[in-house]
């Protein structure tokens, strides 16, 4: 069997459908299904259970399904090896980016990285933290910019920029008149907070684990943007947290009512993360350097304290 047959097996036991599989291999669908039953012949096995809607692996089919990801990404790594060694930066290099940085940190570092690295096809893709974790431990992801520390033993984390929370707090709210602001100042209860699956959700939850006080309102809202939060907040249903650079794009009017956090302010820590394994260092370190560059003149705070991204358990 060929390193092209197995992607033809991973590709349809991604997808659960034949026709769609062939489109994304770029070939014709009874050459894809030709050469998986070839694979199927040679092993003396069924892989997939076709007789069922959408298509399943059998129990040894998944088995072989594992192994053949091994055995693409080991291929994979031989052509990182040569390039590598040859000082080569390009070839396909697959990204993923939290939702939370996605639309801030993105923009700022994608135009100068593609025109200096041509040669780089940038995949990049916005994923949750969870997902991001899984893909590159399955080798489904190069590399990915998410909050940390993860503690995760296999994914090696290198600290591109600290970002500070900040206070959106409408005009009359109580605090709204400080200049500055404590986490003692908040209450969890009022703070409009993203949906489940959001780091920076946790790391809000984190923020304020130590309070216990009563609920100021009788409801509860949680959204998947903070767009949403925003104007929720200057309808009087309370006060959301921004990532630092989320306010740099506000109206002026709305930047009045931003607050920050008295030293040391409370932050997020945002990594390059990548497996410790992972031999393409040569586009992660042009991809930090890049991200380094533009955002040395964005933020730069120093005296912060790191909330961890994690949920409670």
């Amino acid at each position: 069997m060929t390193i092209t047959q197995l992607q033809y097996v991973l590709a349809v036991a991604e997808h659960k459908n034949f026709t769609l599989a062939a489109e994304k291999c770029f070939v014709t669908q009874p050459t894809l299904s030709m050469q998986i039953q070839k694979v199927e012949e040679e092993l003396n096995i069924q892989i997939f259970d076709r007789t069922k809607k959408p298509i399943q692996l059998t129990d040894i089919g998944q088995k072989i399904v594992n192994q053949a990801k091994n055995i693409v990404n080991e291929a994979d790594r031989m052509k990182d090896i040569v390039e590598q060694q040859k000082g080569f930066i390009g070839g396909e290099f697959k990204l993923g980016i939290i939702p939370t940085v996605m639309p801030t940190l993105l923009p700022m570092f994608l135009n100068t990285f593609v025109k200096k690295y041509p040669k780089v096809k940038l995949i990049i893709e916005e994923l949750n933290t969870d997902d991001i974790i899984l893909r590159l431990k399955n080798g489904n992801l190069d590399a990915a910019i998410a909050a940390t520390p993860l503690n995760e033993e296999k994914l090696k984390e290198i600290v591109i920029y600290y970002e500070p929370f900040v206070a959106y707090i409408p005009e009359k709210h109580r605090i709204a008149d400080k200049k500055e602001i404590e986490v003692s100042d908040l209450n969890l209860d009022e703070i409009l907070l993203l949906q489940d699956g959001h780091c920076f959700r946790d790391g809000i939850l984190n923020l304020c684990k130590n309070q216990d006080v009563a609920p100021a309102n009788n409801f509860q809202i949680q959204s998947g943007s903070f767009e949403t939060l925003i104007k929720l907040a200057d309808e009087g249903l309370g006060l959301t947290l921004l990532p630092y650079l989320h306010t740099l794009d506000l109206k002026e009017q709305d930047k009045l009512k931003l607050k920050h956090f008295k030293d040391p302010k409370p932050a997020r820590e945002i990594s390059l993360i990548f497996p410790r394994t992972e031999l393409k260092i040569q586009i992660i370190d042009a991809l930090r350097q890049s991200i380094s560059g533009v955002i040395r003149g964005a933020i730069a705070f120093q005296n912060v304290e790191i909330i961890s991204p994690l949920p409670k358990k």
